[in-house]
Formats: structure tokens, sequence, C-alpha cells
């Protein structure tokens, strides 16, 4: 017999920690229990997130910009730490999980000094700075990756390889043959550089596919994502050189778009990688250099590894140098479709239930008709529906 329990996500402002908690959120409520979410003000405004669901804003102040903002930021969450606390009294959760990000912090806070169980979700194969400020007193850290940095070995016990969760969509491209690839197939890229697109991509790759051989050049067909800036002169190189190519600022149906994908040229992203490997897609990474901790290099590690994708750092990343791993992967027998096949068993393709599964495995207390459920209000001290 299943019991109805009360649940708080909380998650940074950006697509990367909301996506995740959104996707667990779903499988929660389908299971018949009560979530909520707490995020930032950015986090709140992501189209089509926890529509089924309460959003909680909460202060995230961040420790940076000298004393001043340290002590700043270390009002404002505790601020939001207090706020959460208030939430805490009224939807009283089970468990609280945070997913990263500055956002997630107070609502962690609150629950240790209320004594509810708490998990953290990483999805990158570096540990988040908020997660390893709390990795000590949470019961639980669930982790996209085997092998994941700053994550002190005396937690080890507490560590549950589950996945990244994806989209529905993507994960039914699992069960999709990879496309047909023959020496007279037309071969078909897809380039994305996250969420904001990514100007060497906009730079290198056009540069790098007029260097392939004619008879492969000729059976290029490519959907590129650009920043607003650069399509112009990106559509203008393609069409110099009569590639056809679909250039957009944001890429419509992005699952569309990797299931007939050969290859894909991206960055490293957590939610990238997640897909790619679900999906069983090969790639071409390139790391963001800037991205904290280099954790996009670590995160192509594991797929780069087993096959699955070849990741070029960006200071390697050149013209000639696309071209020619280009060609290795379409011109030898079979190499395209090896690297999809070595790039899905990297795939985590249950992370959505088996993280479930986590959270519905701390905190015993049911939930029943007669506690308090919350209804939907405006903010009041920051939090919805919370009385002051």
């Amino acid at each position: 017999m299943s019991v109805s329990r009360h649940y708080v996500l909380a998650a940074g402002g950006t697509g990367g920690h909301v996506m995740p908690a959104h996707a667990v959120a779903e499988e929660l409520m389908a299971r018949g229990h009560h979530v909520a979410l707490v995020t930032d003000e950015r986090g709140a405004k992501i189209p089509g997130i926890f529509e089924k669901a309460q959003t909680h804003i909460l202060p995230a102040g961040r420790m940076s910009g000298g004393p001043v903002g340290w002590v700043k930021g270390a009002r404002a969450i505790m601020a939001g730490r207090d706020m959460a606390r208030r939430l805490y009294d009224v939807f009283r959760p089970s468990v609280v999980v945070g997913f990263g990000g500055y956002p997630a912090l107070p609502a962690l806070l609150g629950a240790f000094k209320e004594g509810i169980p708490t998990i953290v979700h990483d999805q990158n194969a570096v540990l988040g700075r908020v997660n390893r400020l709390v990795a000590g007193k949470v019961n639980a850290i669930a982790t996209a990756y085997p092998d994941v940095q700053k994550l002190a070995k005396r937690h080890g016990h507490k560590v549950h390889l589950v996945g990244n969760p994806v989209r529905d969509s993507v994960l039914a491209l699992r069960e999709e043959d990879f496309p047909a690839f023959t020496e007279n197939s037309v071969f078909r890229i897809l380039v994305t550089g996250g969420s904001q697109g990514a100007t060497i991509l906009s730079s290198v790759v056009p540069e790098g596919l007029a260097l392939l051989p004619v008879s492969l050049r000729r059976r290029l067909q490519v959907t590129q994502q650009c920043r607003a800036e650069d399509i112009d002169a990106v559509r203008a190189l393609y069409a110099k050189m009569e590639i056809p190519a679909d250039l957009a600022t944001y890429i419509e149906d992005m699952p569309t778009k990797l299931g007939w994908s050969h290859l894909v040229i991206a960055r490293a992203g957590a939610s990238t990688i997640a897909e790619l490997t679900v999906a069983g897609r090969p790639a071409i990474l390139i790391p963001l250099p800037s991205a904290m901790d280099d954790h996009q290099t670590y995160n192509a590690r594991e797929m780069a590894k087993t096959g699955g994708a070849r990741s070029i750092p960006q200071s390697a990343f050149t013209p000639v140098e696309l071209a020619k791993q280009m060609q290795k992967l379409a011109m030898e027998p079979g190499a395209l479709e090896n690297a999809a096949r070595r790039a899905r068993e990297c795939g985590r393709p249950d992370a959505v239930r088996d993280m479930a599964d986590l959270i519905e495995s701390f905190g015993v207390a049911p939930i029943t008709t007669n506690v308090l459920k919350v209804a939907p209000a405006k903010p009041v001290s920051g939090i919805q529906g919370v009385p002051a």
C-alpha cells in the first residue's frame, strides 16, 4: 500500500538545476505525492516548469564581492532559511531535496534546523559548491556520474549513482535505431552550444566543414544553434559552401533533431551529456573552459573514455582538428554506429525512477487528508501561501 507524502525540491534558477527537479517532481506527483518547488525569480520564470506544483521564491545570497558582499550574502541566506522554516511549518515535508545552485542552500539550511531528512542531487561530474558545503550534513548524495570530483571519500557511504533525469521525448529515442548511415547517405549534423549558443562553434564549425572532402561535404545537412549576433554571418558561410543549413537562436523540438542526427557537435553541459547518452548519439564535445571548476571537461570524460564521443579542449578546437575527427567518424565503416552504441552504454535511462525511489526511502511520515495543504497565494514575506 502506497502512502502520500509532501516533498520540497529546491533548485537554482538555471535550467541545468531546475529541469532535473521538474522531472523528478512529475514522477513523485504521478506516484500520488505532493510537491513544492523552492527556487529564485529566474527559476520561477522558466516556461512550463512546475505548472502542477507550488512554487516558492526564496532570497539566495552569493558569498562574493568582498567583505561587504559576504555580509549581504549571509543575510540573504539566513533570511531565506527562516522563510523556508515557515514553509515547512505549514507544508510539513517528509524530505527536502536540493538540486544545486545557491537558491537551494537556504532550503537545505532550514531543513537541517528543523531536523527534516535531506538529499542533494548533482548533475555534473564535479560536486557543486553548495552541495560540497552541505555534503557532511545531508542524508544522501545522488550523482549523475560514477566518478565525481571534489566529493570527499568520507561521504562515500551516502553516495547513490542515479544519473541525470531527461525528458520523456528524449528517453523515447532510446527505443529507436540509430539512423541508417551508408556511403551514399545524407550526413546529418546537429550543432548546439547550450542555452545561449557558442560563438566558437559558429566560427569553427563552418570552416571545418569546408575542409572536408568534396564527396563528404556534398552529403552534409546541418542544424545549428547560433547566437543572434552570429547567425547572419554563419548563414552566409553555409550558402557560399552550398551546404544546406537550418540555423536558429533556439532549436525548437530538440528531441526530434537529436533523433535524426548522425553526429552532434556541442558543449559538454550535464543535460547535453545525459540526453546524448540516453538517446545513444555520438558527439564531438568542446567543454566550456570558463565553467565552474572546469566541470564540463570532467562531464565529457566518461563518454569520451568509452568511445562515444571525442572531447576537444576549446584551445585545440580548430577547423583542421574538427575536419580530421569528422572524417574518422564518417569515412571509417561502422565508426558512427559503434560510437553511438558506446554512447548509449553510458546512458542512465532510469534516473528519474531511481531518484524518486531514493527520495521515497527517506522520511516515513504519511500525509493524511487532515494535514493542511498550502493553496496558491500571493507571496507573503517571500513565500507563497505561508503566513508571515
